[in-house]
């Protein structure tokens, strides 16, 4: 007996069941033509995401092929950042580019980033998750909306593709296989962008700290001043960031020393940049205003008005008297100075104004304290008197004084050393570590 051949003029596939109709047979046939089609995209797209990687351009490629593959009219590729909890997109299409950051959780795309699961809709509108206010911004109405997470070969969720409003039908589960095989080469182009990204700011940023501190070397005197009337000492320690610290030591006259101490808000090359401002200025206008007063004033004006700092800075400056044994100073908003006394109570040096470079107009009060043989001035920034240890406890100034009078007898030099050594035992353990600046200026 003759076995029956296949009347149907579509082959199908083994145990799929055969088309009834020749319309049912030509959607098939229709069906396979788009797989294939997608196939050789997916080869193709596997090719062009990997061939860059700059991570916007990227991001914009895999959007385009996600839309251009579905028929939606819109769509956003968010990435994931679980460390902040957060997704954020660098592409909005079909809107300018700006950066839009919302948390997990929050929206469709934030559910999905939270969830890791598909959601596809008809009718955005509803879903109570969804937000309407983009439509009633930008005079949108979104419709059927598709959104998947992007997932990487740990099956992690990396990114979330949300696409709008597919024209003449919804999405439907072929645009669904298609984005999902589509993003497993999507997630693997998006890593190698972000490691790429990542190493390429590691770069910037160990340019900019060698640059930092090469200009930051350059403003920081060799060495402190020989004085008969005064011993003086400084150390100087830097934290794996450059900091906005400084000092100096200028001598307007044969009979006047000045130092200053200062703490520019913020580290790097912007900290670095005003603290050469600040040298150059000030190395200026002592040499030719006589009064602190004017000194501080010009400085804070010129602070205020550089279009490029935007920064403060607390800072402390104090002439000496080196016949008088005097000591005139201002304090604008630094940590206080200290003088221990051979007998009696510290005394702090917290006479002036506030911070430079916060407003201008500023007027600044000067302060004196007459000096004795034996007595020692202590300046620092903060970094000694916020070291703080595993507790979260303070170095603080009492501490540093206490650390002064237990080395009074010795060299300016011995006792800060003594006080350094003292603030990295007290620190250890601890989390918080910042540049340190540390003067003593004796009286002999």
């Amino acid at each position: 007996m003759k076995a029956k051949g296949n009347d149907n003029p579509v082959a199908t596939a083994a145990g799929a069941p055969a088309p009834a109709t020749l319309a049912e047979a030509r959607e098939a046939l229709a069906q396979q033509a788009r797989q294939l089609a997608r196939l050789n995209f997916l080869v193709e797209a596997s090719k062009i995401l990997n061939s860059t990687l700059d991570l916007p351009e990227l991001l914009g490629l895999i959007l385009k092929m996600a839309r251009e593959n579905t028929g939606a009219d819109r769509g956003s590729l968010f990435l994931v950042d679980h460390e902040r909890k957060e997704i954020w997109s660098l592409l909005a299409h079909g809107l300018e580019q700006k950066e839009i950051r919302l948390p997990m959780g929050k929206g469709i795309a934030g559910s999905v980033a939270e969830t890791g699961e598909v959601v596809n809709l008809a009718d955005a509108y509803t879903d109570a998750r969804f937000d309407r206010d983009f439509d009633q911004r930008f005079g949108y109405r979104t419709r059927s909306l598709l959104c998947l997470p992007v997932k990487d070969r740990d099956d992690k969720t990396v990114g979330v593709l949300q696409l709008l409003n597919k024209r003449d039908a919804n999405f439907d589960a072929e645009d669904v296989d298609f984005l999902q095989s589509l993003s497993v080469h999507s997630a693997i182009a998006l890593e190698n962008a972000r490691l790429h990204r990542e190493s390429l700011e590691r770069q910037r940023m160990e340019r900019e700290l060698t640059l930092a501190r090469s200009i930051q070397r350059g403003l920081i005197p060799d060495k402190p001043p020989e004085l008969d009337a005064f011993d003086v000492a400084v150390r100087y320690e830097s934290s794996l960031e450059v900091g906005g610290d400084y000092y100096d030591f200028l001598t307007p006259s044969p009979n006047t020393f000045l130092f200053v101490v200062a703490d520019v808000e913020g580290k790097g090359v912007g900290a670095a940049m005003i603290m050469s401002n600040l040298q150059a200025t000030l190395h200026a206008v002592s040499m030719h205003l006589h009064s602190l007063e004017g000194i501080v004033y010009t400085l804070n004006e010129s602070l205020v008005h550089s279009a490029r700092s935007k920064k403060f800075m607390t800072f402390f400056v104090g002439l000496v008297d080196l016949a008088g044994r005097g000591l005139h100073y201002i304090n604008a908003g630094h940590v206080p100075p200290v003088v221990v006394r051979t007998q009696g109570e510290p005394e702090h040096l917290k006479e002036g104004g506030m911070v430079l470079g916060l407003f201008p107009g500023q007027r600044y009060q000067r302060g004196y304290a007459k000096l004795e043989p034996g007595d020692v001035i202590l300046a620092c920034t903060d970094g000694i008197t916020e070291a703080a240890n595993a507790a979260g406890d303070q170095f603080e100034t009492e501490r540093m004084v206490a650390a002064a009078r237990a080395h009074r007898q010795k060299p300016a030099q011995d006792i800060v050393e003594a006080i350094v050594a003292e603030v990295t035992a007290f620190e250890r353990g601890g989390s918080h570590f910042d540049d340190k600046v540390m003067m003593a200026l004796k009286v002999r």
